[in-house]
């Protein structure tokens, strides 16, 4: 069932929006009772937060055992997932209207996109190699990538992802592994 309905709600994503995918519009799409979508989701924003949360485990990059290249690998991944048909409509989603929701959702949100770039990094420490900490790089990559992609400025593409990563990599007071702010 659940994949049946994950596939549902990714094309009525496509063809309506998530502001209006429904519990039963997908029920109905995927052939199942609502009441079974309702029971293990309750609402349509978790339903939502559940497809977001199970497409990024699908499709993680390989890590190559270089920190500035598997760090420019996440970067261009998270760009390409939250531009693709729907990307900004599941992180809506997450970070829904409802204060309570929107509590959750924030914080699955933030751990889930922490998770991706928490690999690099942690390899990199097995390795010996300083790196930065986590919150650097929610700060200097993640942010700006959100921000520019939701907002739709333009030149947010690949290059301008990897020049994220290259700024935070490059020697000087922010480089990986000092813990000093400007």
């Amino acid at each position: 069932m659940r994949t049946a309905v994950h596939r549902a709600v990714v094309e009525l994503v496509h063809e309506v929006g998530a502001d209006k995918v429904t519990i039963p519009a997908v029920a109905r799409r995927a052939g199942v009772n609502p009441s079974s979508v309702y029971r293990r989701w309750g609402t349509a924003s978790a339903l939502l937060a559940d497809v977001a949360d199970r497409r990024q485990d699908e499709e993680a990059p390989e890590l190559l055992g270089d920190l500035r290249e598997d760090l420019e690998r996440v970067a261009v991944w998270t760009l390409a997932d939250l531009s693709r048909p729907g990307g900004v409509a599941f992180f809506r989603a997450d970070v829904a209207p409802d204060v309570d929701e929107r509590r959750a959702g924030l914080r699955a949100c933030l751990e889930r996109v922490s998770a991706r770039f928490r690999a690099p990094l942690d390899a990199a420490a097995e390795r010996g190699e300083a790196a930065p900490p986590l919150e650097r790089v929610l700060d200097r990559v993640v942010a700006p990538l959100y921000f520019r992609v939701v907002f739709s400025v333009p030149g947010t593409d690949e290059r301008y992802a990897r020049g994220l990563v290259a700024e935070l990599c490059a020697p000087g007071p922010d480089a990986p592994g000092d813990r000093g702010r400007r």
